[in-house]
């Protein structure tokens, strides 16, 4: 049976795959060209592949020289695949890139999700292509974001994919219910109740905290200090939360909570802002290092677009791996579970709320009420968040800014 080109074509289009430029060196300078039939070999002796047409030069060149490299391109690195690919009739592809060379004088993309420099140890024939194998004499992860996909002949990203599940958690009632003067009895109910449906409650802070039992895993206390974790221990919290700093006092504090046996979350404020992306990243890693478990990322003062929350949340949630994040997200300008539907479709899974969005933070209940309406399941009941909701409103004597614990509970 003969197969028509077109369909083999066709076929081999629905297989999606990385984008990688294979380099090579000759006596007039570096060639290289868009490649996706790159794979690994071996991983002692590190080897991998390239398959490469044997009519096209850069085949000739390596199969001169004996050496090879693989750059795997980045998401934001299309104009370089497409260079390579010869469809943007450059003079000089490697012109205004980060190329070096490292081990064999092929060049490598230094900006690169990850490259790899090899010498040629076997070639093997196969159709009207030459199967390069290539010992890994040198490899470096230059830049840890998401990398950049083929499919169907476009150019692409990773798919956004929902979560199977969601929490909530709420980390704003303590501090807006001291604000409204709600009595310490009536805040200590609301947070035991918001526990029992499996919410995690901040409930110490500096200024003070709720009287609530339950479950001590349910129980946060927010602490400056490494003499505040102990406190915090005594009265009956699983979990700290501290805002980022230097690293060598987030440390300290993260050593007490493990004597402690406390989970700890770092946060970062004004996350999504723009101009702090580059910061935020480095923040990222530097708490991934020093042990965090869990990374909490604050939208703050400044409004953020989906746009800005899925560009940071893409790298985000790549480097922090395997650190769980977390998100704090606002409901301005109708944008807030629009913000949470693009954090769950970066990977995000944990959102810290507020019982009623009374203190301009999502709603707990109007992120469960999202999650639902997506079929993706919440680890608290509905029907008991939008009972403390209710129950807040009584209290506050009037309606909250929550939009959605009105809404039937079927």
């Amino acid at each position: 049976m003969t197969i028509d080109p077109d369909t083999f074509r066709s076929v081999l289009a629905q297989w999606p795959s990385g984008v990688s430029v294979v380099t090579t060196v000759a006596g007039d300078g570096w060639h290289g060209m868009t490649a996706s039939s790159f794979s690994s070999v071996s991983m002692d002796p590190p080897l991998i592949l390239v398959c490469l047409n044997r009519r096209i030069t850069t085949h000739a060149l390596i199969e001169a020289s004996g050496v090879f490299a693989v750059s795997v391109l980045a998401k934001d690195q299309t104009m370089v695949g497409r260079r390579f690919a010869g469809q943007e009739g450059v003079a000089d592809r490697f012109a205004g890139g980060a190329w070096e060379t490292r081990v064999t004088g092929a060049p490598v993309l230094t900006d690169a999700v990850g490259w790899l420099d090899c010498r040629v140890v076997h070639a093997y024939a196969g159709g009207d292509h030459t199967i390069f194998v290539g010992a890994v004499l040198g490899a470096s992860t230059e830049r840890v974001v998401a990398p950049l996909l083929f499919h169907s002949r476009a150019w692409g990203q990773l798919a956004d994919v929902l979560p199977d599940l969601v929490s909530v958690a709420d980390t704003g009632l303590l501090s807006a219910l001291r604000t409204h003067a709600v009595p310490a009895t009536a805040a200590g109910a609301l947070a035991t109740a918001l526990r029992a449906a499996g919410v995690r409650v901040r409930v110490r802070d500096p200024y003070g905290c709720l009287v609530s039992t339950g479950d001590r895993r349910t129980a946060t206390a927010l602490v400056a200090t490494a003499d505040e974790v102990a406190d915090a221990a005594l009265s009956g919290a699983g979990v700290i939360e501290l805002p980022a700093g230097d690293p060598v006092v987030t440390k300290h504090i993260l050593d007490e909570a493990g004597r402690y046996d406390m989970t700890a979350a770092c946060w970062l404020p004004d996350a999504f802002a723009p101009a702090r992306a580059a910061d935020v990243l480095d923040a990222v890693d530097m708490l991934a290092a020093l042990g965090c478990a869990e990374i909490g990322l604050d939208e703050g003062a400044e409004a953020a677009s989906p746009r800005q929350v899925r560009e940071l949340l893409q790298d985000a949630t790549v480097r922090a791996r395997p650190v769980s994040l977390r998100v704090r997200l606002r409901d301005r300008h109708g944008l807030g579970l629009v913000n949470a539907l693009t954090a769950m479709k970066s990977g995000v899974r944990h959102f810290d709320t507020t019982l009623g969005g009374i203190d301009g933070v999502l709603a707990c209940e109007d992120v469960q009420f999202l999650a639902d309406r997506l079929g993706v399941a919440c680890d608290s009941p509905r029907a008991a968040l939008v009972a403390a909701a209710a129950d807040l409103e009584r209290h506050l004597g009037g309606a909250l800014p929550g939009r959605t614990y009105r809404v039937s509970t079927s």
